[in-house]
């Protein structure tokens, strides 16, 4: 087996881990911040939303590091990031001057579903919990 092959997609979870765990761990120490912003989008149950957003990335993310249950994880991140790129990043109705990072930001993170969607097809990888069964 070829090293990339090998070590290829550990680093690929791990890159893509570094997005979520981190967001949600910084959710947690800011949650009443994270609670306003889900707030100020008009969103119901904000408190409920922001608890929720963390479990997915901090339980979720950490599932998709490890690669337990990694093609599941890799949906649930992908399904969570489309709806947080249509409600938060939403560059068609905003300001001019916002425009064009919040189109960036929505890309992204349709290149980061891209890549959660080629785990849930392929696997967490050889090195992972899903491959020691």
């Amino acid at each position: 087996m070829a090293l990339v092959e090998k070590f290829g997609p550990l680093l690929g979870r791990i890159l893509i881990a570094l997005l979520f765990i981190p967001a949600g761990i910084n959710k947690i120490t800011g949650f009443s911040g994270t609670v306003g912003y889900i707030a100020s989008k008009g969103l119901p149950l904000p408190q409920v939303a922001a608890a929720g957003t963390i479990v997915v990335e901090v339980v979720v993310g950490l599932a998709l590091l490890v690669g337990f249950k990694a093609r599941y994880a890799a949906l649930i991140l992908a399904a969570f990031t489309v709806a947080a790129s249509v409600l938060f990043h939403n560059f068609w109705a905003m300001p001019e001057a916002q425009k064009m990072m919040q189109q960036l930001m929505f890309t992204k993170n349709f290149a980061i579903v891209g890549g959660l969607l080629f785990i849930a097809a392929f696997g967490a990888g050889p090195l992972s919990v899903d491959n020691r069964r």
